[in-house]
């Protein structure tokens, strides 16, 4: 019998040992799959892949294209063309003659004339005076490119800011879970303790159910954080800008680095933010909207040239040429050109208006996001006083629990207190990442912020 007992045991070892090596050796092999990022890593990374800054560099080559269209306006202007056309002419003839007699005649004769003629050309004009038109036309496109340059600073931005709270998410999330799993481990504990003195008729049932629900509540949490490292890997995988999604580890600390303690000169920082120096950048251009609008009024005038040579044969070198000069005035369009004066007009007042709402907004979104940070990062210091102070009474309380000098409802208040400081102080610190992300966004920080 014994010796049955015995094979039966080695049989259930067996049984538990293997799937458990199993679990082991494919939680290990997960584990190498996930690749570790560092924060100035993934700066790089999403400046060389993310395809909102690919779109806002593509916005760029748009305007310098424009601007070169508008340039060749001031160029000489030079067509050619050549034909080759046949043309066919035909004719016909009768000649009639009547006699005497019994007799008469008549003829008749046809023909066709088919003449091939060959001609090739070329004709110029030069633009020499337009009210300076192109002029201001070119210096339009000129702003429209620095305004999509800052556009272009304007969207890093939003990137960093993004990408840097995606990051701070998988950190957070990465140590909630080990928080969870102590927390967890914790309340196994304490239903190991309430449960042997309730078997020993030192505690009573509610405590007991009150321990395992406290159990089931942090087996939940748990179960939850690792769900949402998945999540923060997704997000970050976005931000990255990557076209595969790989599992991630973020390394890096919880520290904030940026804090300006000292209140800055919210005024002087506006006009270092690429929003602002966008939308001044798009005023200027609608003040050479409105010039040039207005020199629609003016005459334009022209250099142009032309030489031709055409004949009934190959090559022709029967010559033509002609140099002159083109004056051309709009006298009646329908009212086309105020109109034209009158958009111009309102899209400069627009833009004026949005250069002063876009000052406010940015001073005041400084000053929120400012304040938000010192907060957030006192916040910090007094969370981890509060965990602190809690882990000590729940040490104290639980051996004076276990010896029977503390109650249980004393002792379960302490404890419940001790697991939410733990969690606020995590909380805290995401905060604070969070904030400072934002300040260094509202203040103009780009990608390029991170560089050593």
């Amino acid at each position: 019998m014994a010796i049955i007992r015995y094979k039966q045991f080695i049989i259930i070892f067996l049984v538990f040992l293997f799937p458990a090596t199993a679990i082991a050796q494919s939680g290990e092999t997960a584990a190498q799959t996930e690749e570790v990022v560092e924060w100035k890593a993934c700066v790089q990374e999403a400046k060389a892949k993310h395809p909102d800054l690919v779109s806002a560099a593509e916005k760029v080559n748009q305007n310098k294209a424009a601007k070169e269209v508008t340039r060749s306006v001031m160029m000489p202007q030079i067509t050619g063309g050549a034909s080759e056309v046949t043309s066919n002419n035909g004719f016909n003839s009768n000649n009639s003659g009547n006699g005497s007699g019994n007799s008469s005649g008549s003829g008749s004769s046809s023909g066709n004339n088919r003449i091939t003629t060959y001609q090739y050309n070329i004709a110029g004009q030069q633009l020499i005076f337009d009210g300076f038109k192109s002029s201001f036309d070119l210096s339009t496109a000129e702003r429209n490119i620095r305004a999509s340059r800052y556009t272009y600073s304007v969207t890093s931005s939003n990137i960093r800011l993004r990408l840097r709270t995606a990051f701070a998410n998988l950190l957070i999330a990465q140590e909630l879970v080990k928080v969870t799993e102590e927390i967890e481990t914790r309340r196994k504990q304490t239903l190991e303790l309430v449960r042997s003195l309730y078997e020993g008729g030192r505690e009573h049932k509610g405590s007991l159910l009150k321990s395992e629900a406290d159990l089931a509540q942090a087996t939940y949490q748990v179960s939850q954080a690792r769900r949402n490292i998945y999540y923060s890997q997704r997000q970050l995988t976005k931000e990255l800008g990557r076209a595969q999604f790989l599992p991630m580890i973020a390394n890096g600390d919880l520290e904030v680095k940026e804090r300006d303690p000292i209140l800055p000169n919210f005024e002087r920082l506006a006009g270092t933010v690429p929003l602002l120096e966008q939308l001044i950048e798009q005023r200027e251009a609608a003040k050479f909207g409105v010039k040039s609008a207005y020199a629609n009024f003016v005459p334009q005038i022209f250099l142009t040239g032309s030489e031709a040579n055409s004949n009934t044969r190959w090559p022709p070198d029967q010559n033509e040429y002609t140099l002159g000069t083109m004056l051309t005035w709009p006298i009646f369009d329908g009212g086309n050109l105020f109109a034209v004066v009158s958009k111009n007009k309102a899209v400069l007042g627009q833009a004026v208006a949005d250069e002063r709402s876009g000052r406010d907004g940015v001073i005041v979104t400084m000053v929120n996001t400012w304040t938000q940070l010192q907060n957030t990062v006192d916040n910090v210091g007094v969370q981890k006083k509060q965990l602190d102070a809690a882990e000590a009474r729940a040490k104290i309380t639980r051996a004076e629990y276990a010896i029977g000098l503390a109650s249980y409802d004393n002792w379960i208040i302490i404890e419940d207190n001790y697991v939410n400081a733990k969690i606020g102080y995590l909380s805290a610190e995401l905060n604070a990442l969070t904030a400072e992300a934002s300040w260094i966004q509202a203040k103009g920080g780009t990608l390029d912020y991170d560089k050593e």
